[in-house]
């Protein structure tokens, strides 16, 4: 399956701003780029590209005042497969974890874990340890939060969402994650493409996504706390604690985002042209009358 894949942002800025950006998909995916996700911008200015800690793909650039527009686009190709599930994936002991999970089972800035802490246990003591007790918590959060895009704020934290019972899919990450790492599970949030394909339609105008991943039965295991059900296409962007750690564009000044717009479409390949459906008559030499005698 192939996929095109990109978005198109545009500020309004009253004088030069630095901006960081974590637009392209992660390196994990690159190899799967038949069209690089190159990003654009009008007006063009330098951009220098780089590794932050987690390992995601950022790019870094200084942008004039006035109106300044992004644009990424790229077409990536995809197994087509839905999201994969794993019922037997077990659960680690603390001690027994690779050490490069730690990071993700500490508290953090949107994930207030220490303070969820007995709430936690209280939900999800009495559920079965490893796949089935992540799940669990994903089942409850979904339930919990109820979804509105008019409820976006940017300082909505885990604990917050808890008990306002509403946001939108940030907010259902990173309570998800509060919870795992109350139960000391590693993990972390994600934010990247997820599409329609394979869904009924209507749809909803394109956008980006958040959901998580777990360390179960060694190695990170999705989970997907606002849509709870197996998607195809979903294309990881970056990870990091949580939402603070991996913002799509962080604009060092005073910005107003005046357009926006993500697009994640499967290609459809042109079917080839059918063959005929019977072989062509044989040519038939014409019959040429004998002349009168």
């Amino acid at each position: 399956m192939r996929i095109h894949i990109g978005c198109e942002l545009a500020f309004q800025l009253s004088y030069p701003t630095p901006i960081l950006m974590l637009l392209n998909v992660h390196p994990s995916r690159e190899g799967d780029l038949e069209v690089r996700d190159a990003i654009v911008t009008e007006p063009a200015v330098p951009m220098q590209a780089f590794d932050d800690a987690f390992g995601n793909r950022c790019t870094r650039l200084v942008a004039p005042a006035g109106r300044f527009a992004i644009t990424v686009d790229g077409v990536i190709r995809d197994g087509g497969a839905w999201d994969a599930v794993d019922e037997t994936a077990a659960q680690h002991p603390v001690e027994e974890l690779p050490t490069e999970t730690l990071g993700f089972l500490l508290a953090s800035r949107f994930c207030e874990s220490d303070d969820l802490s007995n709430e936690a246990w209280r939900l999800f003591g009495g559920t079965e340890p490893g796949w089935k007790r992540v799940k669990a918590i994903v089942d409850f959060v979904h339930r919990h939060i109820a979804f509105d895009y008019q409820d976006a704020s940017v300082s909505r934290t885990a604990a917050i969402a808890y008990a306002e019972g509403r946001g939108v899919c940030r907010d259902y990450a990173h309570l998800a994650v509060a919870f795992c790492r109350a139960m000391n599970f590693p993990a972390r949030y994600c934010t990247g493409y997820i599409s329609d394909i394979g869904l009924v339609p209507p749809f909803g105008p394109g956008d980006f996504a958040a959901w998580i991943e777990v360390y179960l039965g060694g190695r990170w295991h999705m989970f997907d706390p606002r849509n709870n059900a197996p998607r195809k296409g979903r294309i990881l962007m970056a990870y990091g604690r949580d939402a603070a750690d991996v913002s799509l564009t962080h604009t060092f000044g005073s910005s107003w985002l005046s357009d926006f717009r993500v697009w994640t479409d499967e290609i459809v390949e042109a079917a080839p042209a059918a063959a005929s459906a019977a072989p062509l008559a044989a040519s038939i030499d014409p019959v040429v009358p004998e002349p009168a005698a």
